[in-house]
């Protein structure tokens, strides 16, 4: 199975837009540097900026910028915009009820997913998109937590 790319895709653009503060860039522009069809950008800045984290603008002179500075967009956001929802499904057909695991695997299955999710979220929320940029520009991995 291929995990989603969403959430990758997303910061990255999101890192571009931040590179060029306040500026208007065009879908073509970013889906260069994301090695993607433009399309697939602006489908994504669809839903970003649905999250109100980009603003977007057409005709020729349009393109799409950050609604808000980098240091105030912690990943949490991102990751919220884009998520096409849980690290793992359950399987469409219910388990068989007369069988000893199949009547509690959903549940216990529930119960690890509502914990990956608050996982996921409280270590997001401690990044912003600015120490992404920060990681970036000094070539390293992301330090910098928001405290």
């Amino acid at each position: 199975m291929a995990a989603n790319s969403q959430f990758a895709m997303a910061v990255h653009v999101l890192t571009m837009l931040a590179k060029n503060y306040e500026q208007f860039v065009k879908s073509d522009c970013i889906a260069a540097s994301v090695n993607t069809n433009a399309v697939v950008v602006r489908r994504l800045v669809s839903e970003l900026g649905q999250a109100k984290l980009v603003v977007s603008q057409t005709g020729a002179a349009g393109g799409t910028r950050l609604a808000r500075c980098p240091d105030e967009i912690n990943l949490a956001e991102v990751y919220r915009a884009v998520s096409c929802g849980e690290v793992f499904a359950l399987h469409h057909k219910g388990p068989n009820r007369d069988c000893p695991v199949g009547r509690n695997i959903e549940s216990v299955l529930c119960h690890l997913q509502k914990e990956i999710d608050k996982s996921i979220n409280e270590t997001l929320t401690r990044y912003t998109l600015q120490s992404v940029i920060d990681s970036v520009e000094k070539g390293e991995h992301v330090g910098k937590a928001k405290v």
